[in-house]
C-alpha cells in the first residue's frame, strides 16, 4: 500500500493520548497533520479502517494496511486533516515533532520531550 502527500504537513506532533498509546502499544505516536485533500492512496490495497469517537464527538476513521497491519493515518473529522504515521514515510520523516499534545495521558514512565511545546491536551487555538 503506497500513499502521496502534498505540500507541507499543517503540524507534526506527537500524541500521547491513551488511543494512540494503544494504536502504536507505545507511549505516543509521531503524527504529520496533512490537509483531507492532500493525501492519496495511490498504490496497492485499499487501506482497511476502523472508526472510534475521537475526544470532539466527531469520527476519527483509523487507516491501515490490510495485509500487514501497519498503522499509516487516521482521518480526523473534527479538523479536516489526515494524522499520518511519520514512521510510514519512505526513508522516515527527516525533521522533529514541534509539540507534544495530551501529554497529561502520557505513562508515568515517558520521557517527555523538553526542547519542543508540551501540552496536557491540545494547545490553545
Amino acid at each position: 500500500m503506497r500513499f502521496k502527500l502534498k505540500g507541507e504537513p499543517i503540524n507534526e506532533v506527537f500524541c500521547y493520548c491513551t488511543e494512540c498509546q494503544q494504536r502504536t502499544g507505545s507511549d505516543k505516536w509521531f503524527g504529520l497533520w496533512v490537509a483531507s485533500p492532500n493525501l492519496s492512496f495511490i498504490q496497492g490495497h485499499e487501506p482497511a479502517q476502523f472508526t472510534r469517537k475521537g475526544a470532539s464527538g466527531r469520527d476519527v476513521h483509523h487507516h491501515f494496511c490490510p495485509k500487514c497491519g501497519i498503522n499509516v493515518c487516521a482521518a480526523m473529522t473534527a479538523g479536516g486533516f489526515y494524522t499520518v504515521a511519520a514512521t510510514s514515510i519512505d526513508g522516515g520523516w527527516p525533521r522533529k515533532p514541534k509539540a507534544a499534545i495530551y501529554a497529561g495521558s502520557a505513562p508515568h514512565w515517558a520521557v517527555l520531550p523538553q526542547d519542543i511545546p508540551v501540552y496536557d491536551g491540545l494547545p490553545p487555538m
